[in-house]
């Protein structure tokens, strides 16, 4: 008997110790996330500088965003298909290496080859930092996935909206060389990530398949072909939110600065609201899908946003950074929706699903900012704004979209 209680007492403390170290992972994670895409938000905050330094024009800045954009979206599910066949504990320091060459080669580009090839580290590194940090914000969760993710996610959110803040602080008045400044945050994450690799690789085991991944996603008795049409309506929602998103990360600054004549400095405030509030809606669209459902919040996140997006061409200055607020908390909110739907039509493909949509999101991205700084060159900035302003309306296809309920039988069980 009293071996016995000893041996629960053991298993009691060793789980507790578990929990411990999982939650510490958690938080170091959310760090990395956070000083991850600090530096990535860096780029487009730079844009006005860089365009000033060497006389770039906006196909040239859309260029800039679609190199970055494609180099992270379309390694990002290589690097995803690698390391679901061997897991690689160091990748995330490797990966962090990469965006601290490209910090340190954006510093010292005096040429636009050179500004590309430097953004194109740094998408490489994020390439191979998010499905390995996913990953292990799933095995470090201990069951509790949505907070996990959540916690992980709250730190890259965090990190985009301090980006401009942070280059109106420091790169603006001082000049671009000084991005190497930012070479100690890249420091800093490259060392909490050796001592997350050496958790990581003690509990490599923790990565092993479930016998029934379904079973914790609703069933859809669906017809594959309905599936199929669900889907391309969710990519086709995808690419109306990133496109106007774009427009927004990539050339909102300049649209500010042509249109009320303000500082590159109170443009980049401008810019850091905006992305606050895209972190803000990004926190509150998870939570808000499982209370009320995943179809009622991409109705609306993309088509509730439409008279805001309407609206911001013809506001002042005031107004067009209240309706930025709006905009983004609101629009933010649908991905996750959209992602956690189309994961219930197809249970048991979550990491294709999310492979898929994710790469997507990063190239829709950076097509768009090529795109519209094409179409501003050839007209002007406030008509890419005329023109994305209708954008949300495409919202009106979810009508289209098979109700499930999925999320409150979930929620019962």
């Amino acid at each position: 008997m009293q071996t016995t209680t000893l041996t629960q007492e053991e298993k009691q403390t060793a789980q507790k110790l578990a929990e411990g170290t999982v939650f510490s992972v958690l938080i170091a994670l959310s760090i990395t996330h956070l000083l991850n895409d600090t530096l990535q938000s860096l780029i487009p905050a730079m844009y006005p500088l860089l365009r000033d330094s060497l006389h770039l024009d906006f196909s040239q800045i859309g260029l800039i965003t679609l190199t970055f954009q494609m180099s992270a979206s379309l390694l990002q599910p290589v690097v995803g298909f690698v390391t679901d066949k061997k897991p690689q504990p160091f990748s995330l320091a490797i990966g962090m290496s990469f965006t601290l060459l490209g910090l340190i080669s954006l510093s010292m580009a005096h040429t636009f080859g050179m500004v590309l090839v430097s953004v194109a580290l740094v998408g490489i590194g994020s390439a191979i930092f998010h499905p390995e940090a996913s990953r292990l914000a799933y095995m470090a969760a201990g069951g509790r996935h949505g907070m996990a993710q959540s916690l992980f996610q709250v730190g890259g959110n965090a990190g985009s909206s301090l980006g401009p803040l942070l280059a109106a602080a420091i790169i603006v008045p001082l000049g671009q060389f000084h991005v190497i400044w930012f070479s100690l945050a890249a420091l800093l994450a490259i060392f909490i990530m050796l001592r997350i690799s050496t958790w990581y690789k003690q509990n490599t085991h923790r990565i092993k398949p479930k016998k029934s991944r379904a079973n914790g996603m609703p069933h859809v008795q669906l017809s594959q072909g309905k599936v199929i049409f669900s889907v391309v309506i969710l990519l086709v929602l995808i690419f109306s939110k990133y496109f106007y998103m774009t427009s927004l990360t990539s050339y909102y600054t300049f649209y500010l600065i042509d249109k009320f004549h303000i500082s590159v400095q109170s443009a980049q405030i401008h810019l850091f609201i905006f992305l606050f509030s895209i972190a803000a809606g990004t926190f509150i669209g998870g939570p808000l899908g499982d209370r009320i459902g995943r179809k009622y919040v991409i109705w609306i996140s993309i088509l509730g946003c439409a008279p805001f997006t309407l609206l911001m061409p013809h506001a002042n200055l005031f107004w067009t950074s209240i309706l930025s607020v709006f905009i983004g908390v609101i629009l933010s909110s649908a991905f996750s929706a959209i992602l956690v739907y189309a994961q219930e039509l197809m249970p048991g493909k979550v990491g294709m699903i999310a492979g898929l949509f994710f790469g997507f999101a990063f190239g829709m991205a950076g097509v768009g900012s090529a795109l519209l700084g094409k179409l501003a060159d050839a007209t002007s900035i406030s008509y890419v704004y005329d023109v994305c302003a209708w954008l949300p309306l495409i919202g009106i296809l979810t009508a289209f979209l098979p109700n499930i309920e999925g999320t409150r039988k979930r929620t019962k069980a």
